[in-house]
């Protein structure tokens, strides 16, 4: 019964997402042109400043650096880097950028590592309020990345663009296939592929907020003044796992526009994103999904909650955020059941003897779920192709059982750091060992 109730639900949301691409084909891919007619809201032009938390990054800090010194193709831009001083690697491999590159700011915070990405993230805050006050320069908007993405060249200038007339933009994220790892990190290019170029587009088309990935994504630096004032000055959550998630919500409560930015990068090419290697093993895959589980669906529903002034489709996208908490119990019983049966099959075979007919309505239960389980694999195939081709498109069904065996162990551990939580212990920034591709921009 739950995997019908999850099945229909995808199936509505593919039902909206083809509406909207058969009546307004320009939703599903905006262009940059639209961005340009569109009337300007006398947001004065400024500084997109660039915040990036590090926390253990000495590895690939300095690289990462580099390659969006080299591709951004901006006028006014920098860099700020989070550090702590408790991590003297990184700090060396950010200030020897720093020290060749006056776009790169280096920020070492007062309080020991890790704490959370989103007290990381404060302490950029502040040191871009003093900057400010210092060199009297005005900012547009703060962009987010992490130590291991690869920035696009042209994202800067769709952040310039966008910013004035949106609160808030997010780029599409495409995780870059592993080498080494065709099933674990390949299950997050499938996983993305659909979320954001479908997902998102439906809760944008439903009105429901607009949750952030945390990379690739620009506020607007009033909002975000907005947002630390209501707050005390910290425009970041530090008690939250998932701040990016929160924050896009939060933005939307309080009437910003959040805008998903399908920009192709020429006529007929691919969008404007930002790229990155996922985990490639099954631990560092648990470990990552454990923590978003747990910032979104468990402590993220105590923190959020189900107000009744929001909208319906904030409710439902909620829903379908939160139903992840199922997957324990739910892909456990199913995968047991396939084993039992399986098991009885081969036991009435050796014996000769017909198994138990099952009743007309499991039957139809059965083949409406199998009917919605090859739907979920085409849509999911046809987007991984239009994002990575044919070839990683036929994967993608064989990594959904990969997925699935992340999910199970990945809530396990959520439901443990949730209850950690809940009797009183400090959130902290569980973050994974990241790689950054070899790439010619790497070097300076």
């Amino acid at each position: 019964m739950w995997f019908l109730v999850g099945g229909v639900d995808d199936l509505l949301v593919d039902l909206i997402y083809g509406a909207r691409c058969l009546h307004l084909a320009t939703f599903c891919r905006i262009r940059a042109s639209h961005v340009i007619s569109m009337p300007d809201t006398g947001i004065p032009p400024g500084r997109i400043v660039v915040f990036v938390a590090a926390w253990d990054e000495a590895r690939v800090i300095g690289r990462m650096l580099h390659t969006a010194l080299a591709r951004f193709a901006h006028e006014d831009y920098r860099i700020y880097v989070g550090t702590y001083p408790n991590d003297p690697a990184t700090i060396a491999a950010v200030a020897d950028v720093a020290e060749a590159d006056p776009r790169v700011r280096l920020v070492i915070g007062s309080a020991p590592g890790p704490t959370t990405k989103a007290d990381c993230l404060n302490a950029l805050w502040r040191a871009l309020l003093r900057d400010e006050v210092a060199e009297g320069f005005t900012t547009l908007g703060i962009a987010l990345h992490d130590a291991e993405d690869i920035v696009h060249p042209q994202e800067l200038a769709v952040y310039a663009r966008w910013l004035r007339h949106c609160a808030t933009v997010q780029l599409p994220v495409i995780p870059l296939p592993h080498p080494r790892s065709r099933f674990v990190a390949g299950h997050y290019c499938d996983e993305f592929a659909e979320a954001h170029g479908k997902v998102l587009v439906v809760r944008q088309a439903l009105g429901a907020g607009l949750p952030l990935a945390g990379v690739g994504c620009a506020i607007r630096r009033d909002m975000l003044g907005a947002i630390a004032a209501a707050r005390g000055g910290a425009p970041f959550d530090a008690t939250s796992l998932t701040e990016d998630y929160e924050l896009g919500l939060t933005i939307g409560a309080m009437g910003g526009r959040v805008c998903l930015a399908r920009v192709a990068e020429s006529p007929g090419g691919p969008p404007v994103a930002v790229r990155a290697y996922f985990p490639d093993t099954p631990a560092a895959a648990i470990r990552q999904k454990a923590r978003w589980l747990t910032g979104i669906a468990l402590a993220g529903w105590d923190r959020t909650g189900w107000r009744a002034t929001l909208h319906p489709g904030d409710h439902w996208m909620r829903m379908r955020d939160r139903r992840a908490t199922l997957a324990l119990p739910v892909l456990a019983i199913a995968y047991a059941t396939l084993l039992l049966w399986s098991a009885s099959a081969l036991l009435h075979l050796l014996d000769r003897s017909a198994m138990p007919a099952l009743s007309s309505a499991v039957r139809a239960l059965l083949w409406t779920n199998f009917a919605l389980l090859l739907w979920l694999l085409l849509v999911r195939a046809a987007f991984v192709q239009r994002a990575y081709g044919w070839r990683e498109a036929l994967w993608s069904a064989p990594r959904v059982l990969v997925g699935n065996y992340i999910a199970l162990f990945a809530a396990r551990r959520a439901i443990a750091l949730y209850v950690r939580i809940l009797f009183g212990a400090a959130p902290r920034w569980d973050k994974t060992d990241h790689q950054f591709p070899d790439l010619p921009q790497a070097t300076p």
